[in-house]
């Protein structure tokens, strides 16, 4: 799923429901495994966006590149108040960070995974058709990271703006940690839960930046692009959970089931870090920086995010009885999410 997930949007006034875009082909509730594979990519060549989209490129008239509404510190009075340049800038350099996520999570976790589901090396049995669905993916998520370089490259070019970035997404340092924390045993079934957890999950902004008629075609083009595509990919991953899920021992599913919640948190969580650096990069001074934030991400709107944005992927695991035991019920607790 795109980076604007993992970045958190974290507006209430926000619908998290997905929109009839990704609804046509996410197809959340797929039937048993057990029965033949009913393939979601079966339309790729002609509908994937890498076989029929053009190159999105900026016209020369527009100036708004990413909807203030969908970043949330633009939405603070003292941050409404910076001068009109700088505050343009905190939203480019949001797109930055968005188009920088989508990237990293595309060739760094995903598609590593995604090629081990088409070779087959991944432990888990899957159909032929399924493992050669799995390089279609590849070539979509390959995709996805070329033209969010691509897009970021011609924004840098058109505004002068440099992008600021972590020199690692947070999302990337916390599965790190959660890695070296598991015993070698779980180490490659919790990579393959997270990127289950990073596919389902549900971005209002995928489903709704495209009508932001005054932002960029390019970007919003872009993200339709990837919407289209990762509506696919959603429903390829509800298929291998149940496919990998009935394949696991018992021990397994009550180590996996109690992974789950820590992951999604590890993708949710607001990068709070980076975003006071950022503040600060502005000329707030430190009072400034820990009000806009305080009052930004406040407890409640980061679980109400974090409750929305997962509750389709949380489906898909409840149906499996994954949160059926003890210490999964209490890692549910822990992170604030509900079955």
């Amino acid at each position: 799923m795109c980076g604007t997930v993992g970045m958190f949007i974290g507006c209430a006034a926000l619908s998290y429901c997905p929109k009839e875009l990704l609804l046509q082909s996410a197809r959340p509730d797929v039937g048993d495994p057990d029965q033949p594979y009913r393939s979601p990519f079966r339309n790729w060549h002609e509908r994937a966006s890498v076989r029929q989209a053009p190159r999105r490129v900026l016209i020369d008239d527009e100036t708004s590149f990413f909807p203030p509404e969908l970043v949330p510190v633009s939405r603070h009075p003292l941050v409404r108040a910076l001068p009109a340049a700088t505050f343009e800038e905190v939203l480019i350099q949001h797109l930055y960070r968005y188009l920088d996520f989508t990237a990293r999570l595309e060739y760094l976790v995903v598609n590593r995974t995604v090629l081990g589901i088409a070779r087959g090396s991944v432990g888990v049995d899957l159909p032929e058709e399924m493992r050669f669905d799995a390089y279609k993916m590849y070539c979509d998520e390959a995709y996805h990271t070329l033209f969010s370089v691509d897009l970021a490259r011609q924004v840098r070019a058109r505004t002068g703006i440099v992008p600021r970035l972590p020199a690692e997404p947070f999302f990337l340092a916390r599965l790190g940690q959660i890695l070296a924390e598991l015993p070698e045993r779980d180490r490659a079934l919790a990579e393959l839960l997270f990127v289950i957890v990073s596919e389902t999950l549900i971005s209002a902004t995928l489903a709704d930046l495209p009508d932001w008629k005054e932002v960029s075609t390019a970007v919003r083009g872009t993200i339709q692009d990837h919407a289209q595509d990762e509506g696919r990919h959603h429903a390829y991953f509800a298929d291998f959970l149940r496919h990998m899920w009935r394949q696991l021992s018992p021990a397994e599913r009550r180590r996996a089931g109690a992974l789950v919640p820590r992951l999604i948190d590890a993708f949710l969580r607001p990068d709070l870090p980076a975003i006071r650096a950022e503040l600060a990069g502005y000329g707030f001074d430190a009072g400034e920086v820990e009000r806009i934030v305080s009052e930004t991400y406040p407890p409640e709107v980061i679980t109400l995010h974090t409750t929305t944005t997962s509750r389709q992927t949380m489906r898909h695991f409840d149906a499996l009885g994954a949160f059926d035991g003890g210490p999964a019920a209490e890692e549910l607790h822990r992170y604030g999410l509900t079955r």
